[in-house]
């Protein structure tokens, strides 16, 4: 009886369609992270963004999420705000309109406040990621393997990001979606999803890189693998279109402000607390990075040692057998995107949230199929989740680790 029990439930699963399962998958993540976010609220105390334990949808306004909520309602400053010293001030221009214009739309259409429907559109958007994360996982991967990479994404440490009103579960949406267009060579779909993910979170320079190596590999490889002469033409035109992509808001806030460095100075005012105001040289943040890391925490010069260690790991692990699987196209984003962080950003608490867009690369993790495994690196992903809240999230009044 037991065993016809067993393999009746083995028939039912495998005729269940997929998009069920990963409905499934994500609906059990969505309680267990909810189940956090409620208790580091009902621990929170008063604070700059709200009052003590306060609900749900006021506590997933922390944060950045006031200056999307700015952004929705008021957009963006045609004056510069500068501080006592003379150097631009924080402000809305750090922050791409795709997510709270939006919310702002659906505010207008509905007539609902900005905390529900922010709230909504990113969990909404982390529903999306899950479904078209198993169909692009299924483009490299076997079925079983392409849903526990899901089961990774919804539960991963940071997840917690995709039901707050952030615009990261949007972006990854729609990042899931061109680089399933970019593998299924769809050019010209991918036009329209370039633009959008760009003004969505900062990615258009990334993609370009990810879309001319795409385009290197199809020419070395065109004796194989055929690339017609209408291919390349779409392949360097979306190339240069996800070029000029990375630059358009640039020139948006000049625009505005009459400033042509107004959205780099914004973006430099975040890393002021740190190491003070610097022009941005390529590369040269990392290494500011870890030197001033490396003497927060009394580690002499082992911070640039860190760092050669973290990058050439990071490298090595591009060639694995586990990451090879996953085929060209999701390892020439994947360190595309990484060189595009090393050359712009600050690392700090914000990196980790910044690394979500590497979450193809959960394929390569999802690849054992040991159930102590799988279970182990679920167990983790949940406790990093408490551990994340814990340190990001969660406001005790004296924070240096913003989300």
């Amino acid at each position: 009886m037991a065993q016809r029990l067993l393999i009746f439930t083995r028939v039912r699963y495998r005729l269940t369609p997929w998009w069920v399962r990963v409905l499934v998958v994500w609906v059990v993540s969505r309680v267990i992270t909810t189940s956090l976010l409620l208790l580091f609220a009902s621990w929170q105390e008063q604070n700059f963004w709200t009052g003590k334990s306060p609900g749900y949808l006021a506590f997933a306004q922390l944060w950045d999420s006031t200056w999307y909520h700015i952004v929705a309602v008021s957009g963006y400053p045609s004056v510069l705000p500068m501080t006592t010293d003379g150097h631009v001030a924080e402000n809305a221009w750090a922050f791409l309109p795709g997510y709270p214009m939006l919310v702002r739309f659906l505010m207008i259409v509905t007539t609902l406040p900005w905390e529900p429907l922010s709230v909504f559109v990113s969990v909404a958007f982390s529903l999306g990621t899950a479904l078209m994360l198993f169909k692009l996982m299924r483009l490299v991967l076997p079925s079983s393997t392409a849903l526990f990479a899901v089961v990774l994404y919804c539960v991963a440490p940071l997840s917690p990001i995709l039901q707050v009103s952030y615009a990261e579960s949007m972006h990854a949406f729609l990042l899931a979606v061109a680089l399933y267009l970019l593998i299924d060579r769809r050019y010209v779909l991918l036009f329209p999803v370039v633009a959008l993910m760009s003004l969505t979170r900062p990615s258009g320079l990334a993609f370009a890189l990810a879309l001319g190596l795409h385009i290197i590999h199809r020419w070395f490889t065109r004796g194989r693998d055929p690339f017609p002469l209408w291919e390349r033409i779409l392949a360097l035109g979306v190339t240069v279109f996800s070029l000029v992509c990375g630059f358009v808001w640039t020139l948006v806030a000049w625009a505005v402000t009459g400033v042509p460095s107004a959205y780099m100075d914004t973006e430099l005012a975040w890393r002021a607390p740190y190491i003070g105001y610097q022009p941005l040289i390529p590369f040269w943040p990392w290494i500011k990075g870890a030197e001033f890391w490396a003497g927060q925490w009394n580690l002499g010069g082992f911070g640039i040692v860190l760092l050669v260690l973290v990058l050439v790991l990071f490298a090595a692990a591009l060639f694995t057998p586990w990451v090879r699987r996953l085929g060209v196209d999701l390892r020439f984003w994947s360190a595309s995107y990484a060189a595009y962080l090393l050359a712009v950003f600050f690392p700090q608490s914000s990196t980790f949230r910044l690394l979500i867009p590497l979450f193809p690369l959960l394929g390569a993790v999802a690849q054992p199929p040991s159930r102590i495994y799988r279970t182990a690196i679920v167990l983790l992903s949940i406790v990093g989740q408490f551990g994340w809240l814990y340190i990001c999230w969660w406001s005790n009044g004296y924070d240096w680790t913003p989300p």
